[in-house]
């Protein structure tokens, strides 16, 4: 091995150790708040609807902040809007147990801790890792950046659980608040603009305003998003409720944070596997087959017992294809537009998904409010995905021009 190749090398795996150890802190603490639920709301008696209604928000605001963190990273550096994002997130987390109105959570949780993680979330982090990667490499770089935010999900869910039994749910969450600021290193790694990805690819420069004209008139770009904003509705179900879902079928608290730890670390493997295949299949097929299994993993659910064996293997089936949607997605982004304005447009295609996830945080919660039981809600869920599966279909994969990266392994 030359010395030439050793440190392109070890220029690859550090940009996506530190993408992906960024999105692992911000994923696992956005994704363990769905433990802290009940003690919201015995704290605050503000009820299950009004708190859903916080975290919902907190949904829609961290997609809405994507594109305009995507632009900004794109103008003025991936490096500035790290930093900002996982202040942010820090400060937002720490002060929510001080919160007793539902206003004071929809600004802790919602707007506080979810911009900033939205500002350190996967548009910016992606396109980083796309921008500092050669093309051949980017499926893997994309699914190893995802498995970061699971490897995160598995690794908080568990610690959180085992703080809150051990210190109190408060103490708790401001420890997970301070563990976000161990990702700052990061922000100087994955420095740089979108200017530099045109200048290194020598492609004809194009602003943000353009890019995002050009992308609202492609179809495959409208059927993508459309896609996302189910996969938004799915999982943000079941990042805020899935311990609630445990409660209600009669077991121990503890389940819910297993159940959550699962949901982590078998994405890690589906992310992982779908970086893989993004490269050896087409990214639309795999997307319909991801949605197909989520239609079927929750109607069997919905059959089978509810004991804790069942509730772990569920969650570990739609672990495997509970972010894998990314890497694809992220992968068509790239395929149809090239990787200079991808957080913008990977961002916009966020945003969707988490206008999704709103709706799937919020009527989770006024669903049971209404029934006394989530049975309703899984309904519209196999729905969805069974929508989702036959909406990638008409998808038209173009050959992306080959472009030489800055880094390559």
């Amino acid at each position: 091995m030359t010395e030439a190749t050793l440190v392109r090398r070890v220029a690859f795996w550090l940009v996506l150790l530190a993408a992906a150890g960024t999105f692992a802190l911000t994923m696992g603490t956005r994704q363990s708040m769905g433990l802290f639920l009940s003690s919201l709301n015995t704290q605050t008696g503000l009820g299950l609807g009004s708190i859903s209604l916080a975290f919902a928000f907190g949904q829609l605001w961290w997609g809405l902040t994507q594109p305009f963190a995507g632009a900004l990273a794109d103008r003025y550096g991936v490096g500035r809007v790290l930093v900002a994002g996982l202040a942010l997130l820090a400060l937002g987390t720490f002060i929510t147990p001080f919160m007793t109105t539902t206003l004071g959570l929809v600004f802790s949780i919602g707007v506080l801790a979810s911009g900033g993680a939205g500002m350190a979330g996967p548009a910016v982090l992606m396109s980083a890792a796309v921008r500092m990667i050669a093309p051949a490499r980017r499926g893997l770089a994309t699914g190893i950046v995802n498995a970061g935010g699971s490897f995160g999900q598995f690794a908080t869910a568990p610690v959180a659980a085992a703080l809150i039994v051990g210190m109190g749910w408060t103490v708790a969450m401001q420890v997970l608040a301070l563990m976000v600021l161990a990702a700052l290193p990061a922000a100087w790694v994955l420095r740089g603009t979108a200017a530099q990805t045109v200048a290194a690819e020598e492609r004809k420069p194009q602003g943000a305003g353009a890019a995002v004209r050009e992308a609202l008139r492609h179809p495959g770009y409208l059927l993508l998003c459309a896609g996302f904003f189910v996969c938004g509705f799915h999982v943000a179900f079941l990042a805020v409720h899935l311990p609630g879902v445990v409660e209600a079928c009669g077991l121990p608290k503890q389940w819910g944070g297993w159940s959550l730890a699962m949901l982590g670390l078998f994405n890690i493997v589906g992310s992982l596997a779908i970086g893989w295949a993004v490269g050896r299949w087409r990214m639309k097929s795999l997307l319909a087959l991801i949605y197909a299994v989520r239609a079927v993993a929750v109607m069997v659910f919905l059959f089978m017992p509810k004991t804790g064996v069942t509730v772990l293997v569920f969650a570990a089936v739609m672990g495997l294809s509970y972010l894998s949607t990314v890497p694809p997605t992220a992968g068509l982004v790239a395929k149809f537009f090239g990787p200079a304005q991808m957080a913008t447009l990977f961002g916009l295609v966020l945003l969707t998904h988490q206008v999704g996830a709103f709706f799937g945080a919020w009527l989770g919660g006024k669903v049971f409010e209404w029934t006394g039981a989530y049975d309703w809600f899984w309904y519209v869920d196999i729905l969805l995905a069974i929508g989702a599966a036959l909406i990638h279909l008409p998808i038209r994969e173009a050959k992306l021009a080959p472009a030489g990266g800055t880094v390559a392994a």
